[in-house]
């Protein structure tokens, strides 16, 4: 009797053990999210916004003055951006002042499409359009019905049980957002395929105003897009590029300065634009300080954290009087993160995000020429960034990569991934990686074929 009882406890115990186990590992696997494969946008030739274009869609606008001119001239000539980049038809053809739902739906179906059909031919034998499980597109300008999810699912003839997601008004972060929800789409669904398209809708927002505040997002934005496949299935695991660590978001909202900075609007004579405040660095800079503090202590070894603690306590008990602040947040960010995907969306932004870290012109240069190649491309900028970074080979197994994202809001939206095999895929980039960081070295054209502009004496002259 003492024999059988030993053996049911011994019984119970295994199966207790064993069917614990199971739960442990299959949470494992549903938390876990592996990119299999992105693509990003790259336009036509004939969609390029070299400098005459730029000039020519800027004269067009009868509603500046000579300063107006010299303002926007002057914004192009240090932006950052080159004469790559690409722009929405309806600007091109001189319409941007009179746009339509069709310039609009064909922008989209342009940029998703073209990006979504890469996608599914690189994963060809692999991953089917009815294979997908949760869609998630996010334009933030643009929220027609059918929503643009019914639109991907109607041409891709996707199955009906699909979990869809449409996101609108999230600005540049709103990748890492949707990042986010198929994290924890997975950690109730097993062996599950997402698909997430983060793009932005320019032709109908071209601004035709003269409030400089609205004028600064004609000279930034630019049409451009990705497509993002992520699975939480562990059969697919050595086939992925690489694995979400962590997604920290940070929401400055409840401030009036931050949720005002970067806000669509109407200026004073009804003409529709984007309005970029000077409170828009300082509201980046508080969001994302809020999301470091979160994400940072996850990411970094613990070593690094002690050696942080003690020098700052040591600071405060030896310094007698307040001394100037010094680039850089303290922290060896290198002890743990080797590659920072920096949202090209402005150069300032760029500069600034890195002289507050402490990284160097290396880490920034992807930012940097992401920004000079394609221009602020909005939520899909981030994997531009990265393409950079690939066609560099720059990506080495076992590297962690953190993603900075910042949008309306005020947000900041940051991730980190680990490299999980070496990456040398020239990309978007393959026509242009090669010419960079060189290129981006050359003066701007626009400072020589506009010089005159920046002559104070030239003030009376009348630009037709």
């Amino acid at each position: 009797m003492e024999l059988f009882s030993l053996s049911s406890l011994l019984l119970l115990s295994t199966l207790f053990v064993f069917y614990i186990s199971k739960f442990v590992l299959k949470r494992r696997n549903q938390r876990k999210c592996y990119m299999l494969h992105y693509e990003c946008y790259k336009g036509m030739d004939e969609r390029k916004l070299d400098t005459e274009t730029c000039a020519k869609v800027v004269q067009r606008n009868k509603n500046l003055g000579l300063e107006e001119y010299r303002f926007l001239l002057r914004t192009m000539a240090s932006s950052g951006i080159g004469e790559e980049t690409y722009g929405p038809r309806n600007v091109l053809d001189g319409r941007e002042d009179s746009p339509t739902l069709l310039d609009a739906h064909s922008e989209m179906d342009e940029i998703m499409f073209d990006t979504l059909d890469k996608l599914f031919h690189k994963t060809k034998g692999l991953i089917s359009p009815s294979d997908i499980d949760i869609l998630v597109v996010n334009v933030s300008l643009f929220a027609p019905s059918p929503s643009l999810t019914s639109r991907v699912i109607n041409r891709y003839k996707m199955r009906e049980d699909i979990k869809s997601f449409n996101l609108s008004g999230l600005g540049c972060s709103a990748s890492v957002i949707s990042i986010d929800i198929v994290q924890r789409i997975f950690e109730t669904t097993e062996n599950a395929i997402a698909l997430v398209v983060s793009t932005e809708t320019m032709g109908p927002h071209w601004y035709c105003g003269k409030d400089r505040s609205m004028m600064l997002s004609n000279c930034l934005f630019r049409a451009g897009g990705s497509s993002v496949l992520l699975t939480n299935a562990a059969r697919f695991k050595n086939r992925a590029l690489m694995k979400l660590v962590t997604v920290v978001r940070a929401h400055v909202g409840s401030d009036d300065e931050a949720y005002s900075c970067c806000m669509q609007m109407e200026d004073r004579d009804g003409h529709p634009g984007f309005l970029l405040t000077k409170y828009l660095k300082k509201a980046a800079a508080r969001a994302l300080t809020k999301n470091l503090q979160v994400l940072l202590p996850r990411v970094l070894p613990v070593k690094e954290l002690i050696r942080y603690a003690i020098v700052r306590a040591l600071k405060r008990r030896t310094t007698a009087k307040r001394e100037p602040a010094s680039s850089g947040i303290g922290l060896n960010l290198k002890t743990g993160l080797q590659h920072f995907c920096i949202h090209p969306g402005g150069r300032a932004i760029i500069e600034g995000v890195g002289k507050s870290l402490g990284l160097t012109e290396f880490d920034i240069e992807p930012a940097r020429m992401a920004l000079h190649r394609f221009g602020n491309t909005s939520s899909g900028g981030l994997w531009y960034v990265l393409g950079y970074m690939e066609a560099k080979n720059r990506l080495k197994k076992g590297e962690k990569i953190l993603m900075m994202s910042m949008g309306a809001g005020f947000e900041s939206n940051n991730c980190v991934w680990e490299v999980l095999k070496d990456l040398d895929d020239k990309n978007v980039w393959d026509d242009s990686v090669d010419r960079y960081p060189e290129l981006s070295r050359i003066p701007n054209p626009f400072v020589e074929k506009y010089d005159w502009i920046n002559d104070d004496t030239m003030s009376f002259v009348r630009v037709d």
